[in-house]
């Protein structure tokens, strides 16, 4: 379900916005438009599902945090819709968007924007406040958000005993007590050092994977942004250039700009198995028998194949020599045959986790899902190749084809990718 929803959205400063949003929509460029305004944001259209960590990255100047401030209707946009639900942002009275920002949307500040006079506990509860709610309640929903987020015991401490860290999390204790749809947090672990801002990351990946809250996340970080972000969007120049996963960002820059972005972005911790997983060449379901799985190997081509139950968990692998010798013997059953020498790796699994499977064994390394079904494999050369840089899809700066981009694993423009060894790839 679509919780967010940016149509065409220009937000233009200056003495004649909407000529300069007319002349943007002409072809006009940023600089050609400066007489009449300053084009902060220009044609941004994106969704953002319910659940959805969707972050929006760019370098000072790209227009991301204007686009947050119409996100939460501080500032209307010039031109285009920005959608809350059913509520249109542009054209909803002043007082509904105040009850809108109270009930449906929290915000997570980077310098933090505690009340030094007040308890921890107190600024936790300090939206709820401001909505009536009652004390008792309120005491008690902001106790527990200190709890998620490691600052139950802290209660009855003020901001200035707590370190930097400690208070970026009592604002999002805030922001989780209030208990609203939507989180947008503006550059909110920018302002903390090193360490204790990949902690704050841990805590919010934790959090969102029990909470399921709908997060816009603002960042000038690359790496911040892919580590966080369900998707991405890319800002440049007031205008979004690219919007997709981390794994699609990475391997199909949409321009030679993205790609300069993710160049020194470590690709192992980003890509995962199921984003360069092939098709297994030869595949034998247990019943098979060893004259079918020999059958099988022969018409692939390969000296060894997967051994699957019927509903295709992995049981192992099986080798020509073996079969061949085990039917001379006249073994009947293939689960006697097959050896146990590949490590299975997980589709969430990053690359860094699957060098040390893959140099076990010359065999691809096999991916399974959560049921342990076998989804798909990786060769060796498939893994090198991944971690390749690339400039663009194409080579060129101009991104990869939509044929390319929806191809399945394994294809590309329909057609089988080819392994390099004769083992299953």
């Amino acid at each position: 379900m679509t919780i967010l929803a940016a149509d065409s959205v220009f937000k233009v400063f200056g003495r004649r916005p909407g000529e300069a949003v007319r002349q943007l929509r002409a072809g006009a460029s940023r600089d050609d438009v400066r007489a009449l305004g300053t084009p902060a944001v220009i044609d941004a259209s994106f969704t953002v599902e319910a659940g959805e960590t969707f972050v929006v990255m760019g370098l000072s100047g790209s227009g991301k945090s204007t686009l947050l401030r119409m996100l939460n209707g501080l500032w209307r946009p010039t031109a285009g819709t920005i959608r809350l639900g059913d509520a249109d942002l542009g054209s909803i009275s002043a007082r509904d968007l105040r009850t809108l920002r109270q009930e449906r949307v929290s915000m997570v500040f980077q310098h933090f924007a505690l009340l030094p006079h007040r308890t921890i506990l107190e600024n936790a509860a300090y939206a709820l406040a401001v909505r009536g709610v009652d004390g008792a309640e309120r005491r008690r929903r902001a106790g527990e958000a200190l709890e998620m987020v490691g600052l139950g015991g802290w209660e009855d401490h003020l901001p200035a005993e707590l370190s930097g860290g400690m208070r970026q999390r009592v604002g999002l204790a805030r922001a989780l007590a209030a208990g609203t749809d939507v989180l947008l947090m503006d550059e909110a672990f920018s302002a903390l050092d090193p360490l204790i801002r990949r902690e704050m990351q841990d805590q919010l990946v934790e959090l969102q994977q029990s909470l399921g809250k709908t997060i816009v996340f603002i960042t000038h970080d690359l790496n911040e942004a892919m580590r966080l972000g369900d998707r991405i969007a890319v800002m440049r120049d007031g205008r979004i250039v690219q919007i997709g996963t981390s794994e699609q960002i990475l391997s199909e820059p949409a321009n030679d700009y993205v790609a300069q972005f993710v160049a020194d972005v470590d690709r192992t911790r980003v890509l995962t198995a199921g984003s360069v997983m092939v098709r297994p060449r030869a595949v034998v379901v247990v019943g098979a028998g060893p004259r079918g799985a020999l059958r099988e190997m022969r018409d692939a081509q390969t000296s060894a194949a997967y051994l699957v139950d019927r509903n295709r968990r992995l049981l192992g692998v099986l080798r020509d020599d073996d079969v061949l010798a085990g039917q001379r013997r006249g073994v009947e059953t293939l689960a006697e045959l097959t050896r146990d020498e590949v490590t299975a790796v997980g589709v969430d699994a990053p690359l860094a986790e699957i060098f040390a499977p893959s140099a076990e064994t010359p065999l691809p390394v096999p991916v399974v899902d959560d049921d342990g079904r076998l989804v798909g494999v990786i060769p060796r050369v498939t893994l090198l190749e991944a971690m390749a840089p690339t400039e663009s899809a194409n080579g060129d700066g101009s991104g990869g084809t939509a044929a390319a981009a929806s191809a399945p694993p394994g294809r590309t423009n329909g057609t089988l990718s080819a392994p390099a060894t004769a083992v299953p790839a």
